[in-house]
């Protein structure tokens, strides 16, 4: 039986460390977190937050293997709605990241605490 993307997203979300940038800025400040921003290169050229790096979710977990090879690795995505956020923490905690984080503010409250 196929599922709605709603669905699947719901389901996810039970498994995933989800917060808002307010509680996730502190943490990658003094945790040397990053913050990735998993839209595609067009919406984050449009709007981006300060020190947010943009890995596209379709690139995620190649590059991320090769810049953050330390599976211990403090991360924090975030995307325009959560849906593709929510994905790539699935994908990184396959690929074996321990430490991942789902960023469920707005790109505008996310740009407005990071600047």
């Amino acid at each position: 039986m196929l599922k709605t993307i709603p669905e699947v997203i719901a389901k996810a979300r039970e498994s995933l460390t989800i917060m808002t940038i307010a509680q996730a800025l502190p943490l990658a400040k003094q945790n040397n977190g990053v913050i990735i921003d998993v839209r595609e290169p067009s919406e984050y050229a449009e709007k981006s937050a300060k020190g947010a790096i943009n890995i596209p979710r379709g690139l995620l977990e190649m590059k991320m293997l090769t810049l953050y090879p330390n599976e211990n690795q403090l991360i924090f995505l975030h995307c325009a709605t959560g849906a593709r956020a929510i994905f790539s923490a699935e994908q990184l905690k396959r690929v074996g990241y321990l430490n991942v984080s789902v960023i469920t503010s707005n790109v505008d409250d996310i740009c407005n605490a990071c600047c």
